[in-house]
């Protein structure tokens, strides 16, 4: 692959994220940090009487492509079930990893693509996802 790390996009959407959005009465939350890198994020949820995303907080502290997926994440969330939220993080996993040859269906996450083969990249890439997907089932309880 060709295409830089670091594009336009990816810091766009990283410049996006607003670092401390925390939901003051969140039926769940879920803080995930990333081994590798020491990037951090932590997801507020709180669910409406469907089971589905109604807000959506975070606190992100994390590098470029970190920001930039929670970015993605964040902007697609609210509507969203913790099924559909566990089925993008797992596809995010798969695709990172290579067992998925396409993108996940989750709006944007193409974007990422120069990110394959930079495996140390794939953790920070996946925290937003993973701390939503967990803080979701939590909420639901």
């Amino acid at each position: 692959m060709n295409a830089p790390l670091y594009n336009t996009e990816i810091l766009r959407l990283a410049a996006s994220v607003p670092f401390e959005a925390r939901l003051e009465d969140a039926m769940a939350s879920c803080e995930k940090r990333s081994p590798v890198c020491g990037s951090r994020v932590t997801v507020d949820v709180n669910l409406d009487e469907d089971g589905r995303i109604a807000a959506i907080g975070m606190v992100v502290r994390a590098c470029a492509l970190g920001q930039a997926s929670a970015a993605l994440m964040e902007a697609h969330a609210v509507g969203s079930s913790p099924e559909e939220l566990e089925a993008a993080r797992d596809d995010l996993a798969a695709w990172l990893s290579g067992t998925r040859a396409t993108p996940p269906d989750w709006p944007g996450l193409d974007l990422f693509a120069p990110a394959l083969e930079h495996r140390g990249r794939h953790p920070a890439i996946r925290l937003a996802f993973e701390a939503a997907a967990e803080a979701a089932r939590r909420a639901r309880g």
